[in-house]
């Protein structure tokens, strides 16, 4: 997607630029052998199972975020949900492996290459014979033509959210015969296999209106192992059903049922049957874990000691006995009232009695759920995406290329990586390519370019850029033209600010996870249907080449990162919205050093804008170390929490942020997806900045040529090289600091086999089901 807005000059230094005092960058080049890919962190955990060895029929209940607004992929408002009926029910060219690599999908496609380059690219696609759409006619070069017609950009009457490819095509044929397709491309396109994934039938893409509103409330025709049955949006349901003119292998389930259901009451979803498989979180994952392992009964004594015993006992175990102290007390004042001489030994034997009921009730009711989830299992990898911590270098202090790079030399991204993913026993090691995870075809570590933790050279890097201890400070707030974020001494909702010295904060259910989204939509135009523009404001999945899908889960609750909102476009008078605020929210420092650093009379106090909501006491605990470590070089930090709604619309799309933290994915076709997230931003003809889904707003010339060189080539081992340099000037310009991988937890009952944490592989749907009796699965990796 794009985001066109007007703000204060963005840094668009080149990363070769070195002052004084700073030391030289090392790999650029970029240039590692192809090995350096090496492998994923974390498998797959999905309880691997033969074909033979699993049931026919069942219905799986999988837990989902939303019903889908729309079933276009390709449409601004798609999300994670829509992108899982996709992938059951349309065909795609290409599907990821366990590596994050895109594979031919043979049910569809017998092979496909190029089969020209000269005078121009010509790939040749040869699709399976038994092909079909579910209306029975034959998938063909009708569907791949009005596909290309409706995402090409050129006819603005259809409202697409991405043109990434499609715009370089310049015809499509049918080829010798009926199952050929001959795509012939106007600019060569090294990501050509990103194309056609999913594809649509002709009856969706074939007019502007069958495009726009013809496949968003129902999906007639599909052509995968599965159909949409039905949409039942009161329930808040979609069913998925065996597709009876499918020709690959059939589905072992009869049915899927996708019903939405919030994180926090997943776990109660799982304990009362309602569903077989969640995402959840790091604290629902503790609770299933938990509930596997057993514990022993509760104590038996009695008397007072007894039940302070008991009730103790519920405390360790997460049962809440405040409304049993309530009770307790109304008891206590009842007696009073009926006893003028107070509270008799037999009255307080018989609250006593009462109190100890309650709690033996209270227990009972959370055995039964400790029993109940002791069917499910946690099944545990890495998702395809990583948390970022983003540097606004568009103004303040950050927009000098020498502070940016002291943040980053001031964090100890081993340490992160450690606190998040360890104690979810995951493998706890820092991404080192801003393009690619580990496993996928460019990824290289590529961090050396920038650097690691080292104190000195922080401090060294600050001091070259003008920032002193004990430098002479102006109160703050006086100076003009400072940046605001809402009434004074409040948060942008209008609540208190929260004030921290440094000091470990206790948790609170207002601290919220975010997760942020993606696609490669074009430039905003001016003038479109406000429906195609309009930004949705609930946490979204990110949309890639491959399949346009929106990457799921993006709000995965509890673990640690945001991802951006599909749709949501920066503001188109970002500089007069400035101008126009209230004074900045009263957010005190935390881990503010003895002398602060200043220049020109202003400390070095850098916002650290964070979202409040449900799940994201991971996602502060990472913010809080973090300031922790900025905190020994000098760089003071406020940390403002925001509504979820506004976090990233108002705040990272804007502008409005010094530091922050949100995720992106990973893609396979890095060339494509992550051009415009570093794309250089570019002013417009009406004097706004256009900064596609460069948040930062750091970029260099070099880096957009590095991409467009990478896209132009056909030689898969140059397009690796490209984009590897590619990433090297990306860490050297310090605009955005990959920390880790995200976690991914799934809770799954165990019976249920071929599903759970998929990791990079696009999940096979057909094979999944439940498990014959006597029959077992593969291992979870995480357990071996």
């Amino acid at each position: 997607m794009s985001h066109d807005g007007v703000g204060p000059r963005a840094v668009t230094r080149s990363v070769a630029f070195l002052t004084a005092g700073v030391l030289a960058v090392p790999l650029l080049t970029g240039c590692g052998s192809p090995d350096e890919a090496g492998r994923p962190l974390a498998r797959q955990d999905v309880a691997r199972a033969a074909r033979a060895s699993v049931a026919e029929g069942g219905t799986l209940r999988w837990a989902v975020d939303a019903v889908p607004e729309t079933f276009n992929a390709f449409q601004s408002d798609a999300d994670a949900t829509t992108a899982q009926v996709a992938q059951a029910v349309l065909p795609s060219m290409y599907r990821m492996d366990a590596n994050g690599r895109p594979q031919r999908d043979a049910d569809y496609l017998e092979s496909a290459k190029v089969v020209a380059t000269e005078p121009k690219q010509v790939v040749l696609y040869k699709l399976n014979q038994q092909a079909v759409w579910s209306d029975g006619r034959e998938i063909g070069a009708a569907d791949f033509a009005a596909q290309w017609r409706a995402l090409s950009g050129k006819d603005s009457a259809y409202w697409t959210a991405r043109n990434a490819g499609y715009d370089r095509i310049e015809k499509i044929e049918r080829g010798a015969n009926d199952l050929e397709v001959r795509v012939t491309f106007s600019r060569t396109y090294a990501d050509w296999r990103s194309l056609f994934s999913p594809l649509y039938p002709k009856d969706v893409m074939g007019t502007p209106d069958s495009f726009n509103d013809g496949a968003r409330r129902k999906l007639k025709v599909t052509a995968g192992p599965f159909a949409v049955k039905q949409v039942d949006r009161k329930k808040k349901q979609v069913s998925l059903t065996r597709n009876p003119r499918w020709w690959g292998k059939p589905a072992k389930l009869s049915e899927i049922v996708l019903t939405a259901v919030p994180r926090d009451e997943r776990t109660s979803a799982l304990a009362a049957g309602k569903i077989d498989l969640a995402e959840i979180d790091p604290s629902d994952a503790q609770s299933v874990d938990g509930a596997a392992k057993g514990t022993a009964g509760p104590p038996a004594g009695s008397g007072p000691a007894g039940v302070e015993a008991l009730r103790k006992w519920a405390l360790a175990h997460g049962i809440d006995t405040a409304q049993d102290a309530a009770d307790d007390q109304a008891d206590d004042e009842s007696d009073d009232e009926s006893d003028d001489e107070g509270k008799s030994s037999s009255g307080a034997a018989g609250a006593q009695a009462k109190t100890r009921a309650k709690l033996i009730k209270a227990i009972a009711k959370w055995e039964s759920r400790q029993k109940a989830l002791r069917a499910f299992e946690v099944r545990r990898s890495l998702e395809p995406a990583y948390t970022q911590l983003a540097l606004n270098g568009s103004q303040g202090p950050l927009a000098d290329e020498r502070v940016r790079r002291a943040v980053a030399r001031a964090l100890d991204r081993k340490e992160l990586a450690k606190a998040v993913l360890r104690p979810l026993g995951l493998p706890a090691e820092p991404v080192g390519s801003h393009l690619a995870l580990a496993g996928q075809d460019a990824y290289a570590d590529n961090s050396g370019a920038l650097g690691g933790q080292d104190t000195a050279e922080a401090q060294a890097l600050l001091a070259d850029a003008g920032w002193v201890p004990g430098g002479p400070v102006t109160e703050k707030g006086k100076d003009k033209g400072e940046k605001a974020a809402g009434s004074a001494g409040r948060k942008p909702d209008g609540s208190k600010a929260k004030k921290s010295d440094g000091s470990k904060s206790k948790k609170s259910d207002d601290d919220g996870t975010y997760v942020v989204g993606e696609d490669d939509k074009a430039p905003v135009e001016t003038g479109r249907d406000e429906r195609h523009h309009t930004a949705k404001n609930e946490a979204g999945g990110r949309r890639l080449a491959q399949d346009g899908k929106q990457y799921k889960g993006l709000r995965q609750g509890g673990a640690p990162g945001a991802y951006a909102p599909k749709g949501t476009a920066a503001p188109e008078a970002d500089a007069a919205l400035r101008a126009g605020a209230a004074p900045k929210a009263d957010a005190t420092t935390v881990g503010a050093p003895a002398k602060a650093l200043a220049k020109d009379g202003k400390a070095l106090d850098l916002r650290f804008v964070l979202p409040s909501g449900p799940g994201s006491q991971s996602l502060q605990a990472v913010a809080e170390r973090i300031t922790k470590m900025l905190a020994r070089v000098g760089i003071r930090t406020e940390i403002t929490k925001v509504s979820d709604a506004s976090y990233f619309k108002d705040h990272i799309a804007s502008g409005d942020y010094d530091l922050a933290l949100y995720s992106w994915p990973a893609s396979a076709f890095p060339a494509t997806d992550a051009r415009p997230v570093y794309a250089k931003p570019r002013p417009a003809a009406d004097g706004s900045l256009t900064v596609e889904q460069n948040y930062t707003r750091v970029g260099t010339d070099q880096v957009d040529q590095l991409f467009a060189q990478a896209l132009a080539t056909l030689d898969r081992d140059e397009a690796r090289s490209l984009i590897r340099k590619a990433d090297s000037r990306i860490w050297a310009a310090a605009g955005s600091i990959p920390l880790y991988q995200r976690p991914q937890l799934t809770a799954v009952r165990k019976n249920l086999v071929n599903a759970g944490s998929f990791g990079f592989q696009t999940p096979v749907y057909e094979d999944m089901g439940f498990l014959e009796k006597g029959a077992k699965a593969a291992g979870s990796p995480a357990r071996k």
